[in-house]
């Protein structure tokens, strides 16, 4: 229902939807159940979907709503900077499953493409808020637009939400900078796991505890800020890796970020990234490079300590990139 719903997905019966997200995957986003309900037509993605073939699927189907997590679309794009395709069907790409450089939004933007994120998770069934520009908003700049559109969203009807400081559980005000931990409730929000002992960990006060960090703007708009456990705490202060990995993206050689906290003697964690560079720019892109283009965006001390650069940033079975395995393997790299 909330998928259906006019400042959701808006799905009816004329769409024809395409979710390039495995069913295992919070039930495909439920895109599947809404588009039965709504009588929408259902293209159901094959088990490899590289961006030539998802082109063409939305090309001779006449897709008009598709849905994928970052990477499927920052490679479609890369694609689409190459060659030609006619997309003029789609009326919106969701995205979630991780936050979307504001970069990837301006860049479908300048193909026509509206890219819109939303935010959920499989305890939410799933879909939580989305970030659709406000009747007063569509009259600010593009800029401003962009930065709104960058953000996770507004929760949809049905949803309930919070964010509380993550040492006192007290809620934060909605001022766009004191950030805390975001808590949702609702009808089709998890209250409990099935024959788990330790939900109170989870769950409290009927609240689910995402673990993701997040501020709050004066219109009640969410902005994910990281998870709590990718969150680097350097000196005692906190360090978004999502807001350094978006930054980096921004950068007109690069194709993907990843950015992970790793032990340092003095600081506790430094951050590090690691950085795959677009096709064409590969061998031509800097360390310095990088940390030159985040100097005027970011305070010093968020700087990376060190750069790696990589052909493909490794994922998890549903696109993710895997933060997991890149801490593993650095575990024991120590930045001087």
């Amino acid at each position: 229902m909330a998928v259906t719903t006019t400042d959701g997905m808006a799905l009816a019966e004329r769409d024809v939807v395409y979710p390039i997200v495995p069913m295992f995957h919070a039930n495909a986003w439920g895109l599947p159940h809404a588009a039965a309900m709504t009588g929408s037509t259902l293209i159901m993605p094959g088990r490899f979907m590289d961006p030539q073939r998802v082109t063409k699927v939305i090309e001779r189907e006449q897709v008009t709503i598709t849905a994928g997590v970052p990477t499927i679309w920052i490679s479609l794009l890369n694609l689409l900077t190459k060659q030609l395709a006619d997309l003029s069907s789609l009326r919106m790409i969701i995205c979630g499953g991780a936050a979307i450089p504001q970069a990837l939004i301006e860049g479908f933007y300048a193909k026509g493409i509206d890219l819109v994120q939303a935010w959920g998770m499989t305890e939410t069934s799933p879909m939580a808020c989305i970030s659709r520009l406000r009747k007063h908003q569509e009259d600010w700049t593009l800029e401003e637009q962009f930065r709104i559109k960058a953000k996770q969203g507004t929760a949809v009807p049905g949803v309930d939400f919070r964010v509380v400081d993550m040492e006192t559980g007290v809620e934060v005000p909605w001022d766009n900078r004191t950030f805390g931990e975001l808590q949702v409730r609702g009808p089709w929000i998890a209250r409990a796991y099935y024959g788990d002992t330790a939900s109170d960990k989870k769950f409290v006060d009927g609240w689910l505890r995402t673990e993701d960090v997040a501020v709050v703007d004066e219109d009640g708009i969410i902005q994910l800020v990281d998870r709590t456990k990718d969150l680097v705490k350097s000196g005692g202060e906190w360090i978004s890796s999502v807001e350094l990995e978006n930054l980096i993206m921004g950068h007109p050689k690069v194709l993907e970020a990843c950015v992970v906290g790793v032990p340092h003697p003095q600081w506790s964690e430094r951050p590090l990234a690691w950085v795959a560079a677009k096709a064409d720019f590969a061998g031509q892109v800097s360390k310095s490079e990088i940390l030159d283009y985040l100097r005027s965006r970011v305070a010093k001390w968020w700087l990376p300590d060190d750069v790696i650069f990589v052909d493909a940033i490794p994922k998890t079975s549903v696109g993710k990139f895997d933060k997991k395995l890149i801490r593993k393997k650095y575990e024991m790299h120590v930045v001087a």
